[in-house]
Protein backbone atom coordinates (compact mmCIF):
# COMPACT_ATOMS: atom_id res chain seq x y z
CA UNK A 1 0.00 0.00 0.00
CA UNK A 2 1.48 3.39 -0.95
CA UNK A 3 2.11 5.92 1.80
CA UNK A 4 0.93 9.53 1.67
CA UNK A 5 3.74 12.04 2.10
CA UNK A 6 3.76 15.82 2.33
CA UNK A 7 6.18 17.38 -0.15
CA UNK A 8 5.45 21.09 0.29
CA UNK A 9 3.48 23.52 2.42
CA UNK A 10 2.62 27.20 2.07
CA UNK A 11 0.60 29.33 4.41
CA UNK A 12 -0.24 33.01 4.15
CA UNK A 13 0.10 35.55 6.93
CA UNK A 14 -3.03 35.67 9.06
CA UNK A 15 -4.93 38.95 8.96
CA UNK A 16 -7.38 40.40 11.42
CA UNK A 17 -10.93 40.30 10.10
CA UNK A 18 -12.48 43.54 8.85
CA UNK A 19 -9.55 45.77 9.81
CA UNK A 20 -6.52 43.63 9.03
CA UNK A 21 -3.89 43.36 6.33
CA UNK A 22 -5.72 40.86 4.07
CA UNK A 23 -9.18 42.42 4.09
CA UNK A 24 -8.93 43.49 0.43
CA UNK A 25 -8.15 39.97 -0.85
CA UNK A 26 -10.87 37.67 -2.11
CA UNK A 27 -10.74 34.10 -0.74
CA UNK A 28 -10.28 32.56 -4.18
CA UNK A 29 -7.43 34.91 -5.11
CA UNK A 30 -5.73 34.35 -1.75
CA UNK A 31 -6.00 30.56 -2.01
CA UNK A 32 -4.71 30.56 -5.58
CA UNK A 33 -1.59 32.39 -4.39
CA UNK A 34 -0.93 29.71 -1.78
CA UNK A 35 -1.56 26.86 -4.22
CA UNK A 36 0.89 28.38 -6.70
CA UNK A 37 3.44 28.91 -3.90
CA UNK A 38 3.16 25.30 -2.70
CA UNK A 39 3.51 23.93 -6.25
CA UNK A 40 6.51 26.17 -6.95
CA UNK A 41 8.38 24.28 -4.22
CA UNK A 42 8.03 21.05 -6.24
CA UNK A 43 9.49 21.94 -9.67
CA UNK A 44 9.78 18.27 -10.65
CA UNK A 45 5.99 17.94 -10.54
CA UNK A 46 3.94 18.71 -13.63
CA UNK A 47 0.93 20.51 -12.06
CA UNK A 48 -1.32 18.96 -14.69
CA UNK A 49 -0.64 15.58 -13.09
CA UNK A 50 -2.54 16.63 -9.96
CA UNK A 51 -5.43 14.22 -9.40
CA UNK A 52 -7.59 16.61 -7.37
CA UNK A 53 -7.55 20.02 -5.69
CA UNK A 54 -9.51 19.98 -2.44
CA UNK A 55 -10.19 23.19 -0.52
CA UNK A 56 -11.59 23.37 3.00
CA UNK A 57 -13.74 26.37 3.93
CA UNK A 58 -15.75 27.00 7.07
CA UNK A 59 -18.30 29.24 5.36
CA UNK A 60 -18.36 28.41 1.63
CA UNK A 61 -20.72 31.22 0.64
CA UNK A 62 -20.55 34.55 -1.16
CA UNK A 63 -17.09 35.01 -2.71
CA UNK A 64 -16.17 31.58 -1.31
CA UNK A 65 -19.10 29.93 -3.09
CA UNK A 66 -19.50 28.44 -6.59
CA UNK A 67 -17.34 25.43 -5.65
CA UNK A 68 -14.43 27.54 -4.49
CA UNK A 69 -11.88 24.80 -5.21
CA UNK A 70 -12.74 24.69 -8.88
CA UNK A 71 -12.53 28.49 -9.10
CA UNK A 72 -9.08 28.31 -7.47
CA UNK A 73 -7.93 25.61 -9.91
CA UNK A 74 -8.85 27.79 -12.89
CA UNK A 75 -7.26 30.89 -11.34
CA UNK A 76 -4.07 28.89 -10.79
CA UNK A 77 -4.00 27.86 -14.46
CA UNK A 78 -5.04 24.29 -13.70
CA UNK A 79 -8.08 24.10 -15.95
CA UNK A 80 -7.67 20.32 -16.29
CA UNK A 81 -7.46 19.68 -12.53
CA UNK A 82 -10.78 18.92 -10.78
CA UNK A 83 -11.71 20.65 -7.55
CA UNK A 84 -14.00 20.07 -4.60
CA UNK A 85 -14.86 22.28 -1.64
CA UNK A 86 -15.17 20.65 1.78
CA UNK A 87 -16.86 21.95 4.91
CA UNK A 88 -16.05 20.55 8.35
CA UNK A 89 -15.92 23.86 10.17
CA UNK A 90 -12.51 24.39 11.82
CA UNK A 91 -11.13 21.08 10.51
CA UNK A 92 -12.13 21.64 6.89
CA UNK A 93 -8.59 21.61 5.50
CA UNK A 94 -7.48 18.82 7.82
CA UNK A 95 -10.35 16.85 6.31
CA UNK A 96 -9.07 17.54 2.79
CA UNK A 97 -5.64 16.26 3.83
CA UNK A 98 -7.28 13.15 5.24
CA UNK A 99 -9.14 12.65 1.95
CA UNK A 100 -5.88 12.88 0.02
CA UNK A 101 -4.30 10.28 2.29
CA UNK A 102 -7.25 7.93 1.85
CA UNK A 103 -7.19 8.28 -1.94
CA UNK A 104 -3.46 7.59 -2.11
CA UNK A 105 -3.68 4.56 0.16
CA UNK A 106 -6.60 3.26 -1.90
CA UNK A 107 -4.55 3.55 -5.09
CA UNK A 108 -6.88 6.16 -6.59
CA UNK A 109 -4.30 8.82 -7.34
CA UNK A 110 -0.74 9.93 -6.69
CA UNK A 111 -0.82 13.74 -6.32
CA UNK A 112 -3.26 15.95 -4.45
CA UNK A 113 -3.42 19.51 -3.22
CA UNK A 114 -5.12 20.05 0.13
CA UNK A 115 -5.84 23.72 0.80
CA UNK A 116 -7.91 25.80 3.18
CA UNK A 117 -9.16 29.36 3.37
CA UNK A 118 -11.29 31.71 5.39
CA UNK A 119 -11.73 35.43 4.80
CA UNK A 120 -14.12 36.53 7.51
CA UNK A 121 -13.59 40.12 6.33
CA UNK A 122 -15.47 39.26 3.16
CA UNK A 123 -18.33 37.17 4.52
CA UNK A 124 -21.67 38.07 2.97
CA UNK A 125 -23.91 39.75 5.51
CA UNK A 126 -25.50 37.15 7.75
CA UNK A 127 -23.37 34.25 6.48
CA UNK A 128 -22.22 33.37 10.00
CA UNK A 129 -25.65 33.82 11.60
CA UNK A 130 -28.37 31.28 12.29
CA UNK A 131 -31.84 32.77 12.04
CA UNK A 132 -35.25 31.24 12.76
CA UNK A 133 -35.59 30.86 9.00
CA UNK A 134 -32.65 28.45 8.77
CA UNK A 135 -32.62 26.54 12.06
CA UNK A 136 -34.57 23.32 12.52
CA UNK A 137 -37.50 24.07 14.85
CA UNK A 138 -36.86 20.84 16.74
CA UNK A 139 -33.90 22.65 18.32
CA UNK A 140 -35.99 25.61 19.56
CA UNK A 141 -35.84 24.55 23.22
CA UNK A 142 -32.11 23.97 23.01
CA UNK A 143 -31.55 27.40 21.47
CA UNK A 144 -33.62 28.98 24.22
CA UNK A 145 -31.60 27.13 26.86
CA UNK A 146 -28.37 28.46 25.34
CA UNK A 147 -29.78 31.99 25.37
CA UNK A 148 -30.50 31.65 29.09
CA UNK A 149 -26.95 30.44 29.70
CA UNK A 150 -25.61 33.40 27.75
CA UNK A 151 -27.54 35.70 30.05
CA UNK A 152 -25.59 34.26 32.97
CA UNK A 153 -26.14 32.15 36.04
CA UNK A 154 -26.69 28.80 34.31
CA UNK A 155 -24.51 25.77 35.11
CA UNK A 156 -24.04 23.39 32.19
CA UNK A 157 -25.30 19.84 32.36
CA UNK A 158 -25.77 17.29 29.59
CA UNK A 159 -29.22 17.81 28.02
CA UNK A 160 -29.31 14.19 26.85
CA UNK A 161 -29.62 13.07 30.48
CA UNK A 162 -32.94 14.97 30.54
CA UNK A 163 -34.10 13.56 27.22
CA UNK A 164 -33.47 16.88 25.45
CA UNK A 165 -31.64 17.67 22.22
CA UNK A 166 -28.32 19.49 22.55
CA UNK A 167 -27.99 22.85 20.79
CA UNK A 168 -26.32 21.95 17.50
CA UNK A 169 -26.36 25.64 16.49
CA UNK A 170 -24.65 26.89 19.66
CA UNK A 171 -22.11 29.69 19.27
CA UNK A 172 -18.53 28.59 19.84
CA UNK A 173 -17.98 31.08 22.64
CA UNK A 174 -20.86 29.55 24.56
CA UNK A 175 -19.33 26.10 24.17
CA UNK A 176 -16.09 27.42 25.65
CA UNK A 177 -17.93 28.69 28.70
CA UNK A 178 -19.65 25.32 29.04
CA UNK A 179 -16.32 23.48 28.84
CA UNK A 180 -14.78 25.80 31.43
CA UNK A 181 -17.61 24.88 33.82
CA UNK A 182 -17.65 21.19 32.93
CA UNK A 183 -13.88 20.72 33.17
CA UNK A 184 -13.27 23.15 36.00
CA UNK A 185 -10.99 25.52 34.13
CA UNK A 186 -10.55 28.80 35.99
CA UNK A 187 -10.30 32.29 34.55
CA UNK A 188 -6.77 32.54 35.94
CA UNK A 189 -5.70 29.38 34.09
CA UNK A 190 -7.18 30.64 30.86
CA UNK A 191 -5.51 34.03 31.18
CA UNK A 192 -2.14 32.47 31.91
CA UNK A 193 -2.49 30.28 28.81
CA UNK A 194 -3.41 33.30 26.69
CA UNK A 195 -0.32 35.14 27.88
CA UNK A 196 1.77 32.03 27.17
CA UNK A 197 0.52 31.93 23.58
CA UNK A 198 1.40 35.57 22.97
CA UNK A 199 4.79 35.35 24.65
CA UNK A 200 5.78 32.18 22.78
CA UNK A 201 4.67 33.74 19.48
CA UNK A 202 6.79 36.80 20.24
CA UNK A 203 9.78 34.56 20.97
CA UNK A 204 9.21 32.63 17.73
CA UNK A 205 9.13 35.88 15.75
CA UNK A 206 12.44 36.88 17.32
CA UNK A 207 14.15 33.56 16.60
CA UNK A 208 12.97 33.51 12.98
CA UNK A 209 10.55 30.60 13.20
CA UNK A 210 7.50 32.40 11.84
CA UNK A 211 9.51 33.84 8.97
CA UNK A 212 10.20 30.22 7.98
CA UNK A 213 6.51 29.28 8.20
CA UNK A 214 4.91 32.24 6.43
CA UNK A 215 4.61 32.68 2.66
CA UNK A 216 4.23 36.40 1.78
CA UNK A 217 1.06 37.50 0.01
CA UNK A 218 0.68 40.14 -2.68
CA UNK A 219 -2.29 42.48 -2.31
CA UNK A 220 -4.32 43.97 -5.18
CA UNK A 221 -2.38 47.25 -4.89
CA UNK A 222 0.93 45.43 -5.35
CA UNK A 223 2.10 45.66 -1.76
CA UNK A 224 3.26 42.57 0.11
CA UNK A 225 2.19 41.23 3.51
CA UNK A 226 4.71 38.94 5.21
CA UNK A 227 3.74 38.81 8.89
CA UNK A 228 0.72 37.82 10.96
CA UNK A 229 -1.38 40.68 12.29
CA UNK A 230 -2.19 39.06 15.62
CA UNK A 231 0.86 38.56 17.86
CA UNK A 232 1.35 41.26 20.46
CA UNK A 233 4.64 42.14 22.11
CA UNK A 234 5.24 41.99 25.86
CA UNK A 235 1.75 40.85 26.85
CA UNK A 236 1.42 40.54 30.65
CA UNK A 237 -0.95 38.67 32.90
CA UNK A 238 -2.14 41.93 34.45
CA UNK A 239 -3.21 43.20 31.02
CA UNK A 240 -5.15 40.07 30.16
CA UNK A 241 -6.68 39.73 33.61
CA UNK A 242 -8.19 43.21 33.25
CA UNK A 243 -10.30 42.23 30.22
CA UNK A 244 -14.03 41.66 30.59
CA UNK A 245 -15.82 38.43 29.61
CA UNK A 246 -17.06 38.41 26.02
CA UNK A 247 -19.84 35.81 25.91
CA UNK A 248 -21.46 35.79 29.37
CA UNK A 249 -21.57 38.49 32.04
CA UNK A 250 -20.45 35.94 34.62
CA UNK A 251 -18.13 34.12 32.19
CA UNK A 252 -14.41 33.50 31.99
CA UNK A 253 -13.71 33.72 28.25
CA UNK A 254 -12.21 37.05 27.14
CA UNK A 255 -10.52 38.51 24.09
CA UNK A 256 -7.22 37.71 25.80
CA UNK A 257 -7.74 33.96 26.17
CA UNK A 258 -9.48 33.05 22.90
CA UNK A 259 -8.74 33.42 19.20
CA UNK A 260 -9.92 36.43 17.18
CA UNK A 261 -11.71 36.41 13.80
CA UNK A 262 -9.32 36.21 10.88
CA UNK A 263 -8.43 35.89 7.20
CA UNK A 264 -5.89 33.49 5.71
CA UNK A 265 -5.17 30.56 3.39
CA UNK A 266 -2.78 27.61 3.21
CA UNK A 267 -1.95 24.76 0.84
CA UNK A 268 -0.29 21.36 1.21
CA UNK A 269 0.96 19.19 -1.68
CA UNK A 270 0.56 15.49 -0.91
CA UNK A 271 2.00 12.64 -2.99
CA UNK A 272 2.29 8.91 -2.85
CA UNK A 273 5.75 7.89 -1.67
CA UNK A 274 6.18 6.00 -4.93
CA UNK A 275 5.52 9.08 -7.09
CA UNK A 276 7.79 11.21 -4.90
CA UNK A 277 10.57 8.65 -5.41
CA UNK A 278 9.98 8.58 -9.18
CA UNK A 279 10.28 12.37 -9.34
CA UNK A 280 13.27 12.52 -7.00
CA UNK A 281 11.30 14.66 -4.54
CA UNK A 282 12.36 14.50 -0.88
CA UNK A 283 9.22 14.38 1.31
CA UNK A 284 8.91 16.62 4.34
CA UNK A 285 6.71 14.28 6.35
CA UNK A 286 4.62 11.13 6.22
CA UNK A 287 0.96 11.14 7.21
CA UNK A 288 0.93 8.31 9.75
CA UNK A 289 -2.73 8.31 10.80
CA UNK A 290 -5.81 10.43 11.40
CA UNK A 291 -8.86 10.37 13.63
CA UNK A 292 -12.25 12.03 13.75
CA UNK A 293 -14.72 11.93 16.63
CA UNK A 294 -17.94 13.45 17.92
CA UNK A 295 -19.42 14.55 21.23
CA UNK A 296 -22.13 16.90 22.46
CA UNK A 297 -22.12 20.12 20.40
CA UNK A 298 -22.43 22.02 23.67
CA UNK A 299 -18.93 20.96 24.82
CA UNK A 300 -17.31 20.66 21.40
CA UNK A 301 -14.04 22.05 22.77
CA UNK A 302 -13.11 18.64 24.17
CA UNK A 303 -13.18 17.13 20.67
CA UNK A 304 -9.37 16.78 20.42
CA UNK A 305 -9.33 14.11 23.14
CA UNK A 306 -11.03 11.16 21.44
CA UNK A 307 -9.86 12.16 17.95
CA UNK A 308 -6.25 12.16 19.14
CA UNK A 309 -6.69 8.83 20.88
CA UNK A 310 -8.03 7.37 17.64
CA UNK A 311 -5.09 8.68 15.62
CA UNK A 312 -2.59 7.44 18.20
CA UNK A 313 -4.15 3.96 18.30
CA UNK A 314 -4.05 3.73 14.50
CA UNK A 315 -0.42 4.81 14.57
CA UNK A 316 0.43 2.21 17.22
CA UNK A 317 1.65 5.04 19.46
CA UNK A 318 0.96 6.65 22.80
CA UNK A 319 1.17 10.32 23.72
CA UNK A 320 4.63 9.61 25.13
CA UNK A 321 5.83 8.89 21.58
CA UNK A 322 4.84 12.39 20.39
CA UNK A 323 7.59 15.02 20.33
CA UNK A 324 5.47 18.08 19.48
CA UNK A 325 1.74 18.71 19.81
CA UNK A 326 -0.30 21.41 18.08
CA UNK A 327 -3.78 21.82 19.57
CA UNK A 328 -5.69 24.61 17.85
CA UNK A 329 -6.19 27.42 20.33
CA UNK A 330 -9.79 28.28 19.65
CA UNK A 331 -10.17 28.92 23.38
CA UNK A 332 -7.81 28.43 26.29
CA UNK A 333 -10.83 26.97 28.06
CA UNK A 334 -10.78 23.95 25.76
CA UNK A 335 -7.07 23.53 25.08
CA UNK A 336 -6.21 23.24 28.78
CA UNK A 337 -8.56 20.32 29.63
CA UNK A 338 -7.92 18.59 26.29
CA UNK A 339 -4.17 18.65 26.89
CA UNK A 340 -4.62 17.45 30.47
CA UNK A 341 -6.88 14.57 29.48
CA UNK A 342 -4.42 13.47 26.79
CA UNK A 343 -1.42 13.82 29.09
CA UNK A 344 0.38 16.36 26.90
CA UNK A 345 3.45 17.87 28.51
CA UNK A 346 3.39 21.67 28.34
CA UNK A 347 6.90 21.90 26.93
CA UNK A 348 5.69 19.97 23.85
CA UNK A 349 2.47 21.97 23.34
CA UNK A 350 2.16 24.82 20.82
CA UNK A 351 5.80 25.70 21.39
CA UNK A 352 5.71 28.69 19.02
CA UNK A 353 2.41 30.08 20.26
CA UNK A 354 -0.97 29.27 18.77
CA UNK A 355 -4.22 30.70 17.47
CA UNK A 356 -4.81 32.94 20.50
CA UNK A 357 -1.81 34.93 19.29
CA UNK A 358 -1.79 34.14 15.57
CA UNK A 359 -5.48 33.82 14.73
CA UNK A 360 -7.82 31.09 13.52
CA UNK A 361 -9.17 31.49 9.96
CA UNK A 362 -11.52 28.52 10.21
CA UNK A 363 -11.06 26.77 6.87
CA UNK A 364 -7.34 27.58 6.76
CA UNK A 365 -6.47 26.27 10.20
CA UNK A 366 -6.08 22.56 9.44
CA UNK A 367 -3.57 23.23 6.66
CA UNK A 368 -1.93 26.09 8.59
CA UNK A 369 -1.23 23.86 11.59
CA UNK A 370 0.15 21.18 9.26
CA UNK A 371 2.59 23.75 7.88
CA UNK A 372 3.50 24.94 11.37
CA UNK A 373 3.96 21.40 12.71
CA UNK A 374 6.18 20.35 9.79
CA UNK A 375 8.33 23.45 10.15
CA UNK A 376 8.39 23.15 13.94
CA UNK A 377 9.66 19.56 13.79
CA UNK A 378 12.42 20.76 11.45
CA UNK A 379 13.26 23.85 13.51
CA UNK A 380 13.36 22.01 16.83
CA UNK A 381 14.81 18.79 15.38
CA UNK A 382 11.89 16.55 16.42
CA UNK A 383 10.52 13.45 14.73
CA UNK A 384 6.83 12.79 15.53
CA UNK A 385 4.08 15.39 15.74
CA UNK A 386 0.37 15.46 16.57
CA UNK A 387 -2.06 18.00 15.13
CA UNK A 388 -5.54 18.20 16.63
CA UNK A 389 -8.48 20.54 17.05
CA UNK A 390 -12.04 20.90 18.24
CA UNK A 391 -14.65 21.28 15.53
CA UNK A 392 -17.98 23.10 15.48
CA UNK A 393 -21.10 21.00 15.86
CA UNK A 394 -19.41 18.76 18.44
CA UNK A 395 -16.48 17.08 16.70
CA UNK A 396 -12.74 16.61 16.92
CA UNK A 397 -10.01 15.79 14.38
CA UNK A 398 -6.39 14.74 14.69
CA UNK A 399 -3.42 13.70 12.56
CA UNK A 400 -0.06 12.12 13.39
CA UNK A 401 2.92 13.15 11.25
CA UNK A 402 6.40 11.68 10.98
CA UNK A 403 9.13 14.05 9.87
CA UNK A 404 11.17 12.70 6.95
CA UNK A 405 13.49 15.62 6.18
Amino acid sequence: MPEAVIVSVARSPIGRAAKGSLRELRPDDLTAQMVRAALAQVPALDPHDIDDLMVGCGSPAGEAGFNLARVVAVLAGLDDVPGTTVHRYCASSLQTTRMAMHAIRAGEGHVFVSAGVETVSRYPRGAADFSPDTTNPLFADAITRTAKSAAGGQIWSDPRTRGELPDVYIAMGQTAENVAQFAGVTRAEQDAFGVRSQNLAQKAIANGFWQRDITPVRLPDGSVVSADDGPRADVTLDQVAALKPVFRPDGTVTAGNCCPLNDGAAAVVIMSDTRAAELGVTPLARIVSTGVSALSPEIMGLGPVEASRQALRRAGMSIADIDLVEINEAFAAQVIPSARELGVEMDKLNVNGGAIALGHPFGMTGARITSTLVHSMQFHDKQIGLETMCVGGGQGMAMVLERLS
